[in-house]
């Protein structure tokens, strides 16, 4: 029977190499975008720092652990979907080579879920900034330019639907109806008397309406706050008084205590109170709206992420599902830069919303000239500073910016459609620095041409 293998058992047992045709697939990957993608990415130092190794029992794994690694990569670089990866890796040599497997063509591998469950086990040893210290001391040699800072703030959105009251208010309760039911009907209990079927058509009719008076939605809004009350007051009933009875499973205690808080938030925003940190979905509890303030766009819900960018080689400072004040951060930016790379900074480029009095102050403090429009009087080298100012703030709109648009864009990081938030964290993480590493090929070259000339 045909298995897969990985590429560092077979090796050994080939017979005449030299005939063998899958050393001219390797020649050809080692010159390709791809080759020198791998070739880009430490595989071996960010496996060691994350702690992944081989199973000492039971089933081989399919994948090494820089095998799985790369997996993470590939996906963020092809932008395929699970399956779409899946099926590719079965039919293409390189990205076989690339991920460290070899897959018989009378076997294919057919369980794309493999890929949600490397996910889940990487996600739960990920850690940012261990992993970007050793990126950055891979990649230091081929950067120019160490001294200059360039930080911006950005949001990488979440699949989700737009969240509305209504549409929140209606998934709670037809998530909780059908699960306190069964609860009942496990106990051998009389079902308790709702509403549930009459605010499904009056749900039903207010949703195919084009049009909505506001009154319409204020009055359905009240009632099915009332109608979720009631809910919640009988499944906590029953829940206490039979608890020994009843085992339900940890993931309904966390959407449970989910329905709870959006209930609780939902009564205030409707007594018309300002609420912190509102839950958008009930699936996602950690997402939050993050008001941004854009044209297009003034709400996003997602990851708000401070980011930092060294000779065009993007580093996530700080991630949080909430909202943050992003132009704080500066003198955590300004450390982290000189932390990864030992360089001090002497030149700063920063969004209008950084310049406040005490970043201009620390700035000022530590000799860094910055690309912030001018308070006070002009010194005696305005003109200098003018242009290096103009200099700094176009490179920023421009380079750092534009990093961010082509990680959406090419790196799966459009709408992110992670199940949990340590694999959206992840998924950031990966489509970031697979960006940069495909920025780091012409780098690389650039400094090997110039060593061997």
């Amino acid at each position: 029977m045909h298995k897969i293998r990985k590429i560092s058992d077979l090796e050994p047992t080939i017979s005449f190499s030299e005939f063998d045709f899958y050393q001219s697939y390797q020649q050809s990957f080692s010159q390709s975008e791809l080759g020198l993608l791998h070739r880009a990415i430490p595989f071996v130092d960010l496996v060691n720092s994350l702690g992944l190794q081989e199973r000492s029992n039971g089933r081989d794994s399919y994948f090494t652990p820089t095998g799985k690694l790369a997996l993470m990569f590939l996906k963020s670089y092809t932008g395929f979907s699970d399956s779409q990866l899946i099926d590719n890796l079965n039919s293409n040599i390189h990205y076989q080579l690339f991920c460290g497997v070899r897959i018989h063509p009378l076997c294919s591998l057919t369980n794309f879920k493999i890929v949600s469950a490397i996910r889940c086990e990487i996600a739960s040893v990920l850690d940012i900034d261990q992993l970007q210290e050793v990126l950055s001391a891979y990649w230091k040699p081929y950067l120019e330019n160490l001294q200059i800072h360039m930080t911006d703030a950005t949001c990488y959105e979440s699949y989700i639907r737009y969240p509305t009251t209504i549409k929140l208010l209606w998934e709670s309760i037809s998530w909780l109806h059908p699960s306190m039911c069964s609860i009942y009907r496990f106990l051998n209990l009389k079902k308790p008397r709702s509403k549930f079927d009459k605010q499904s058509r009056r749900y039903l009719g207010y949703s195919k309406k084009r049009k909505r008076r506001q009154a319409e939605t204020r009055v359905l809004k009240r009632s099915l706050l009332h109608l979720l009350n009631k809910l919640i007051g009988l499944t906590d009933d029953v829940l206490k008084k039979y608890s020994k009875e009843i085992n339900l499973s940890p993931r309904f205690h966390k959407r449970y205590a989910a329905i709870k808080k959006v209930l609780i938030q939902q009564q205030l925003l409707f007594e018309g109170q300002e609420v912190k940190d509102l839950i958008v979905s009930i699936d996602k509890s950690y997402i939050h709206p993050i008001v941004r303030g854009k044209e297009a766009k003034s709400v996003e819900f997602g990851a708000k992420v401070n980011m930092m960018q060294i000779d065009g080689i993007n580093f996530i400072e700080h991630l949080s599902f909430s909202a943050f004040h992003e132009g704080i951060r500066l003198p955590q930016c300004v450390d982290k830069q000189q932390k990864l790379f030992r360089r001090k900074v002497s030149l700063l480029a920063a969004d209008s919303i950084y310049a406040t009095n005490a970043n201009r102050k620390y700035c000022s403090k530590r000799g860094i000239t910055t690309g912030f429009v001018r308070k006070g009087r002009a010194g005696k080298d305005e003109e200098q500073l003018k242009l290096m100012r103009s200099i700094l703030s176009k490179e920023r709109s421009t380079r750092l910016e534009g990093s961010f648009g082509t990680e959406k864009q090419h790196y799966n990081l459009q709408k992110i459609k992670a199940r949990t938030k340590a694999t959206e964290i992840l998924w950031i993480f990966f489509g970031v620095h697979t960006a940069n590493a495909v920025r780091m090929i012409e780098k690389m070259k650039r400094v090997e041409i110039k060593n061997t000339a």
